[in-house]
């Protein structure tokens, strides 16, 4: 069975692109992203999606309040018959109705060790909390903020002469690996949860 997947985006859309590498590349099997939606209509991740072939929909918040909002977009998630809906750089709030429709199959990449800094701009509460060791987490989502069920983590160091700037691009490259791969794993039926404890590779 394939797997179908829904990406909501608000940014350039460098997650979606190593996803859609990955699935191109044969590393996630049996999946395909069947439609990426967006809150900004210059988001360059709209434009990637194009790029491979991928519907690309972008649906203006100006034109609805919060649940109308959510129910356009469970709308476009019923239509493509979603299975596995994906954050990338997606910068608003799910409301509960996505919630509870997808619970469980809602995953976020957030760019922290969670759960610490969790919110906008983690990298730059890291760098000034001045912390050794930062990273990056996917993790299912829940009603709350970043507090999801982890289901990956990957450690980023800290160096002497780091930037902000810098430290967020060693933190990106890592995403980039372990988002595909916490997919992968769900595609391949590879994740369990067991209250906030997500099992990977059974």
């Amino acid at each position: 069975m394939t797997v179908k997947i829904a990406v909501l985006v608000s940014g350039r859309g460098s997650n979606l692109q190593a996803i859609m590498d990955s699935i191109e590349k044969g590393y996630i099997k049996n999946a395909t992203i069947n439609v990426v939606i967006s809150n900004k209509a210059n988001a360059y991740a709209l434009e990637r999606a194009r790029n491979h072939g991928i519907d690309a929909v972008f649906l203006d918040p100006g034109k609805y309040d919060r649940d109308e909002y959510d129910r356009a977009i469970l709308n476009v998630l019923n239509q493509y018959e979603t299975d596995l809906l994906l954050l990338a750089g997606y910068f608003r709030l799910l409301g509960n109705k996505i919630i509870k429709a997808y619970r469980n199959r809602i995953m976020n990449i957030h760019p922290s060790l969670l759960p610490a800094f969790k919110g906008l701009h983690a990298q730059k509460q890291a760098f000034e909390y001045g912390v050794k060791v930062a990273g990056c987490t996917v993790h299912f989502v829940d009603e709350g903020l970043d507090s999801g069920p982890i289901i990956l983590q990957k450690c980023v160091p800290v160096l002497t002469g780091d930037t902000e700037e810098i430290l967020t691009a060693r933190i990106l490259e890592q995403e980039h690996v372990i988002y595909p791969e916490a997919v992968r794993l769900f595609t391949e039926g590879k994740l369990k949860i067991e209250g906030r404890n997500v099992v990977t590779g059974i």
